[in-house]
Parts: structure tokens; C-alpha cells; sequence
């Protein structure tokens, strides 16, 4: 009976409303600021990628982390098993059209997460060892009052449980079984590695899980774009036909082929949208705990680099997924496969035997990355519901989940995650329509008075 109401729940809160709301923040914000993240997106990305660069800039604001490495540490969250078997998921069941649909709520996703970041460094606070503090809990109560602090305090609550769940119960146990299969290597023996490889970056602070991410976050995704750059240019002759299927098959049904049991546009639009949403995170208020660490001179050029995860995550990682996927041929993508063995059937038909050890070592460092990166969300969750007075244990509480894993189905887990997180769009987002006022102050100071070359972007 319970399980029922929570898997009933889950489907709710992931269903059309979520969607809906979801696709209405980024519209109205992206109509606030003149499509900032469409128009701007060189500029973005020359103020992002461009300022590890510049070094002697960050160093005059206050944080902990560098730019850089927030939004490593918020891409080691984002870019996830998802980016590999979910999108893999959407095409199986929603055809090729679902990539057009993950590729639209990117685009409105962009500004979402642009907004939330902002506002975390707006309203984060600092305690009297320097750590920064900030997210949707924060912003909720000091930018809406002390009447919303049980709101406040109930995302945060649910923002615990969606860690523990999604990083250090579900992450240890995909990665452990996909070693187990792959390489044959025992369970109990990845979970024991990778749990000591966490606890040393996670007890290490804020600061050490920052100079970890910006390290692994960069070589996981450029290997796992390199490899599959590699099948998309051996089957580089069906890309036309790829690019056009996306576009023709998102406003209209997709036949039965081989494997492939058809798609309506209704299926095909709720399976990318979703997977895009979920893989991105753009609405969850998760990253912007981590953005608000960040060293930065202003809230909103911290929300650009908001701008620049939601592309890498879904735009870049999830685009490389669908298009090697699908760039290899109907009777690959249309084989009835699904998730993570659909992504390894499209690369072992280039790499041969090889491909199944790519994808392992890819779900390894992305489950990894996923564990210590998640560890902000959770560390700043339980300072604004407990204080940081235990932090300490809090962290090595940490720890404990992964080895709960061992010898377990985590359906139900998954189901049980999927309703904190989804629970969690919820506030934050009323939070953050209610904020809008203060987000247009900040976007207008910020492009009068801090962008340079104002000339082209006005």
C-alpha cells in the first residue's frame, strides 16, 4: 500500500505539472531578459571558460571556491549515469524527436538555473571560519521572511534525504554492479574504494572537494565526449539523416521499427523533456549550494556559469550521448535495448569489446564525481537544519550509505528519491518567482555596469 502511494507520488511529481512549471520559469525569465542565455551565449561562454584564465580577477572577491571549480563541483553532480543511460532511456521509448524536446528545455533550463545561482550568491551567508553558505533554504527565508522558514526548512530536510538517496546509495550501487559486470570486479570491493576516495575529499571541507572536481570533472567529460566524437565520425554519413529524424519526429509520430514499438509526439515530448530535466537539474535548487562557495564579484556573473552547466550537461554530454546512439543506425538505436546496454551496443559497434570498457570506466567516474560533488548539497542542507556544530559526524554519516547497498534492488530507493527531489522543485521555484523583482536588479546592474562590450548585448 505505502509503495504504491509513493510510486503513484513519484509519477505525479515527475509527470506534466512538474514539466509545466518547470518550462514556465525558464519561458518567463528567458522573456525577462530578452533570451539573455540564447543571445549571450558567446559571452557566457568567453566569461566562463575564458576567466580560468583570470586567476588575479577572482582572487579580489570573497569565497571559497574558484568559479571554476563551483561549477566543476555542480557539473560532477549534474553530469551523471543519467547523461549515459537516461538519455539512452528516452530515445529508446520516445524515438529520435525526444532529443529535440532535451534540447529545448536546455535552452529554457539555461536561464532557470542562471536565476537560482544568482540568487544563492545573493542571499549566502558566511560563518566564522569563512565557509559560504547559500540555496534555495536561504533565499527562501531571507528573501521572502522569517514566516516562510518552515518552507525553508522542509526543502532542506528533503534536499538530506534526496543526497543520501542519489549520491551515496543509488550512485555506489550502479557503479559496483557495472564493475561487477564489466570487469568482473567483486561489489564490496568498489564500494569500499570509492567510499574511502569520498571520505577523504568529503572530510577534507568545501575547499578540497573544489581542487578534486575541477580535476575529474574536466578528463571525465572530455573522455567520454572523445569517445563518442569516435562513433559519430565512423557513422558520420547518417548524421543528415540523424539531425533531420530529431526535428521531423518531434512534431509528428514515429513508426514502429525493428525494436522500436512507435512513439506519439505526446510520449516523445514528455520522454526528452523529462530526461532533460532531470539529467540538468535546472528547477531542483541543488547546484546553486554549490555556486554559492564560489568566489565572484557579482551574483549574476556566478548565474553564467549556471548558464554554462546546463550546456555541458545536456547540450554537450547529452547531445554526444543521442547522436552517437542514433548516428549508429536503427537496428542499434531501434534494437530494443534500453539505458546503459543501448549506449554500449552504439559504442561497441565501433570500438568492438572495448566499447562495454569505455562506458564502465565512464559510469565509475561520473557515479565518483556524482558522490563527492553531491556532498555540498548535503553538508550546506545540514548546517541551516542542525548548525554546523556536528558537521563533522554529519559527514562521516556521510559515508554510511554506500555499504547499506551491498546485496540490494534499488527500484524503490530510486522511487523514494525521485519524490524528495521532486518535492524540492516545488518550493523553489515558487521561491523563485517570488524573487523576480530582485533577480531583474541584479541582471540590469550587472549588464550596465559590468559587462564589458555592452554596446553588442543591449
Amino acid at each position: 500500500m505505502l509503495e504504491n502511494i509513493i510510486i503513484a507520488l513519484a509519477d505525479f511529481l515527475w509527470g506534466f505539472p512538474t514539466m509545466i512549471l518547470i518550462f514556465v520559469t525558464g519561458l518567463v525569465f528567458s522573456i525577462k531578459t530578452g533570451f539573455f542565455q540564447i543571445r549571450c551565449l558567446p559571452y557566457v561562454l568567453k566569461e566562463t571558460l575564458g576567466s580560468i584564465f583570470k586567476k588575479d580577477k577572482i582572487l579580489k572577491s570573497e569565497g571559497v571556491m574558484t568559479p571554476f571549480q563551483a561549477v566543476a563541483t555542480a557539473l560532477s553532480g549534474t553530469v551523471g549515469t543519467a547523461n549515459i543511460a537516461g538519455i539512452a532511456t528516452a530515445i529508446a521509448i520516445g524515438g529520435p524527436g525526444s532529443v529535440f524536446w532535451m534540447w529545448f528545455v536546455a535552452m529554457l533550463g539555461m536561464i532557470t538555473k542562471m536565476v537560482e545561482v544568482s540568487l544563492a550568491v545573493y542571499y549566502r551567508e558566511k560563518d566564522k571560519d569563512g565557509n559560504f553558505y547559500g540555496g534555495p533554504m536561504y533565499y527562501i527565508e531571507k528573501g521572502l521572511g522569517d514566516k516562510w522558514r518552515l518552507l525553508a526548512k522542509f526543502f532542506a530536510v528533503m534536499m538530506i534525504l534526496g543526497a543520501l538517496g542519489t549520491a551515496v546509495f543509488v550512485q555506489p550501487h550502479t557503479m559496483s554492479q557495472a564493475m561487477n559486470n564489466i570487469f568482473n570486479i567483486p561489489p564490496v570491493a568498489t564500494v569500499l574504494i570509492v567510499t574511502a576516495i569520498t571520505g577523504i575529499v568529503v572530510i577534507g571541507g568545501f575547499k578540497r572537494i573544489g581542487q578534486f572536481c575541477e580535476k575529474i570533472t574536466p578528463a571525465m567529460c572530455i573522455l567520454y565526449i572523445v569517445a563518442s566524437l569516435g562513433v559519430i565520425i565512423i557513422n558520420i554519413e547518417n548524421l543528415p539523416t540523424v539531425i533531420s529524424n530529431i526535428f521531423v519526429y518531434a512534431f509528428q509520430p514515429m513508426p514502429a521499427i525493428g525494436g522500436f514499438a512507435g512513439s506519439t509526439v505526446l510520449l516523445t515530448l514528455r520522454r526528452g523533456m523529462s530526461r532533460g530535466i532531470f539529467s540538468n537539474e535546472a528547477g531542483m535548487g541543488s547546484a546553486p549550494m554549490v555556486h554559492a562557495t564560489a568566489i565572484t564579484d557579482h551574483p549574476i556573473r556566478q548565474g553564467l556559469y549556471g548558464v554554462f552547466e546546463v550546456f555541458v550537461d545536456t547540450l554537450v554530454v547529452g547531445s554526444c550521448t543521442s547522436l552517437a546512439i542514433l548516428c549508429c543506425g536503427p537496428e542499434v538505436w531501434a534494437s530494443g535495448l534500453n539505458g546503459v546496454d543501448l549506449t554500449i551496443a552504439a559504442f561497441s559497434s565501433v570500438y568492438g569489446g572495448f566499447g562495454s570498457y569505455i562506458i564502465g570506466i565512464c559510469v565509475l567516474l561520473f557515479a565518483l564525481s556524482t558522490m563527492i560533488g553531491w556532498a555540498i548539497e548535503y553538508e550546506t542542507s545540514v548546517v541551516y537544519v542542525f548548525g554546523n556544530k556536528y558537521i563533522k559526524l554529519f559527514r562521516w554519516i556521510y559515508l554510511i550509505p554506500p555499504f547499506l547497498t551491498l546485496g540490494k534492488t534499488t527500484e524503490m530507493i530510486w522511487t523514494v528519491v525521485d519524490v524528495a527531489t521532486g518535492i524540492e522543485i516545488i518550493p523553489n521555484l515558487i521561491a523563485v518567482f517570488m524573487l523576480s523583482g530582485v533577480f531583474t536588479k541584479l541582471f540590469k546592474d550587472f549588464t550596465l555596469n559590468h559587462m564589458y562590450d555592452k554596446s553588442k548585448v543591449q
